[in-house]
C-alpha cells in the first residue's frame, strides 16, 4: 500500500496541480490527505488535486513521487480509476460537502440541483463547471469564505440549461426564487441570489457591486486557462450547442467572443485580473482568428 503523487503539471487557477492517489484504497488516501491537511473539497472521485506549493511537503509526509503516466497505471491497477463518463457521479461527494456548508439539512434540494447539473446534454455546463466556479470563488476570496448568497447564485446560475442564452438565466433565477423561498431563506437573501443569477446573462455588474463582480469573475475564469484548457472548453461548448448548425454556431460564437473582448473591465477584482486577464484576452483573440469563427 502506498500513496503516489505526480509532478505539478496540470494548470488551473493561476498555478499547477499534482494528483494524489492510493494504489490500494480510498480509505488509505483519505487518511493520508486528512493527516497532511489536504482539504476534503480537493477530492475528485479517485484522487486529490493539490497545488504545486504542497508538492514537497506531501513527499516529505510519505507520498511517493512518480511520473504522470506511472501514476495513472498505479490507479488503473488499483481498480479505483473512475472513467471519464462517470466523472459527474464522482463529483457528488465534493459537491455535497460544499452544499452542506451553506445549506445543511436541505438534502432534497441538493439532489435536485445535482440532477440538473448532471443532465446528459451538458458538456461544458455540467458538474465540473459548477465545481470550478466554486473553487474560483475560494481562490478569489481566500483567506475569507465567499458570501453565502454568491455561493448559492453559483449553484443556481445554470440550474436551468437548454442552450437558450438569456432565457436559461431567467428561468434559473425563477427556480432559485421558488426553491430558496421554500427552503426558508429570508426574502431579501432570495432576491439577492436571483439578482446575481441574472447578472450572468451579460457579466456587467454595476460599479461597487462586489458580490456581482465576484460571481462574474468566477464564471468567466475559464477564459484565462492555458491554451489546452481553453481548447477543451471550446470543444465542450460546441457539444452543448450540438443542436445548432455549424454556420449559425460560428456566427453566434464570434459575437460572444467580440462582446467579451469589448467588456471593460472583463474581470473586476484585482486578484481576478492578475490571474486571468492577460491569458483570457490572448485566448479570445486567438479564437476570433480561427477560420471557423
Amino acid at each position: 500500500m502506498a500513496i503516489f503523487i505526480d509532478p505539478p503539471l496540470w494548470p488551473a487557477h493561476g498555478t499547477h496541480f499534482s494528483h494524489l492517489v492510493s494504489d490500494d484504497s480510498l480509505a488509505e488516501l483519505h487518511e493520508f490527505a486528512a493527516a497532511a491537511g489536504v482539504p476534503e473539497r480537493a477530492f475528485d472521485g479517485d484522487h486529490y488535486d493539490v497545488p504545486e506549493r504542497r508538492f514537497d511537503d506531501l513527499v516529505a509526509a510519505g507520498a511517493v513521487p512518480v511520473e504522470a503516466r506511472i501514476l495513472v497505471r498505479k490507479l488503473l491497477a488499483s481498480g479505483l480509476r473512475i472513467p471519464a463518463r462517470q466523472r459527474n457521479n464522482a463529483l457528488k461527494l465534493p459537491l455535497r460537502n460544499r452544499w452542506d456548508a451553506i445549506m445543511p439539512g436541505h438534502d432534497a434540494l441538493f439532489l435536485d440541483l445535482l440532477d440538473r447539473w448532471s443532465e446528459p446534454h451538458r458538456h461544458y455546463h455540467g458538474c465540473t463547471h459548477l465545481l470550478s466556479i466554486l473553487e474560483s470563488l475560494d481562490l478569489l476570496t481566500e483567506p475569507a469564505d465567499p458570501p453565502r448568497t454568491v455561493l448559492l447564485a453559483a449553484w443556481f446560475h445554470d440550474s436551468v440549461y437548454r442552450g437558450v442564452p438569456g432565457q436559461d438565466e431567467e428561468e434559473s433565477a425563477l427556480l432559485a426564487e421558488d426553491r430558496l423561498q421554500a427552503a426558508g431563506l429570508p426574502s431579501v437573501k432570495v432576491a439577492e441570489v436571483s439578482r446575481l443569477v441574472l447578472l450572468t446573462r451579460d457579466h456587467r455588474p454595476e460599479p461597487g457591486d462586489d458580490a456581482g463582480a465576484l460571481l462574474c469573475d468566477a464564471d468567466l475564469s475559464v477564459l484565462g486557462g492555458e491554451p489546452d484548457e481553453y481548447a477543451r472548453y471550446l470543444a465542450a461548448v460546441r457539444r452543448d450547442y450540438a443542436h445548432v448548425g455549424d454556420a449559425d454556431f460560428a456566427a453566434g460564437r464570434a459575437a460572444v467572443v467580440r462582446r467579451l473582448l469589448e467588456l471593460d473591465p472583463l474581470f473586476h477584482g484585482g486578484r481576478a485580473r492578475t490571474l486571468w486577464l492577460e491569458p483570457a484576452r490572448r485566448n479570445l483573440r486567438a479564437e476570433l482568428a480561427l477560420p471557423s469563427t
